[in-house]
């Protein structure tokens, strides 16, 4: 019985541990690595467009803005300025330390995706594109961009 016990309270100190390392993440991942642009089928630290990258093996959408497609463009300007914006992206992430926090609701996109917003000393990496003329703040919806 007492055996028991000691388990019980070896799970209970072990999920409250858990839960505050959870708590305590979803307020940012700090990080810094170098980031090259996705181009092999192994994507570990690389830019795929402006507003998704791959972190340690792990798929991010940047939750705040809306960067121009380079996959699916609709016209030829929007894969031109996606290329921009994905440089540029790239750019920002190969700068120094950054904070990957999370701030909407949901933890994932439909896809899978881990939404979050890339900030660098309190400022949206995502809000410098944006204030480039290279993406739109996010507002839930797609836009055109041709």
């Amino acid at each position: 019985m007492r055996f028991v016990l000691q388990l019980l309270v070896m799970a209970l100190v072990g999920a409250t541990i858990g839960y505050f390392l959870f708590d305590l993440s979803s307020n940012g991942e700090e990080g810094q690595a170098h980031f090259q642009i996705c181009a092999s089928a192994v994507r570990i630290n690389c830019v795929v467009e402006g507003d998704t990258l791959w972190y340690e093996g792990k798929k991010i959408r940047v939750e705040d803005i809306d960067a121009p497609e380079i996959a699916h463009p609709k016209c030829a300007s929007e894969e031109a300025l996606g290329q921009r914006a994905k440089y540029r992206f790239l750019e920002l992430m190969n700068a120094g330390p950054f904070k990957l926090v999370r701030h909407g609701d949901r933890d994932t996109d439909r896809y899978g995706r881990l939404l979050r917003v890339v900030e660098r000393d309190g400022q949206s990496l995502g809000m410098i594109l944006v204030n480039e003329g290279l993406a739109r703040r996010w507002d839930g919806r797609r836009h055109p961009w041709c």
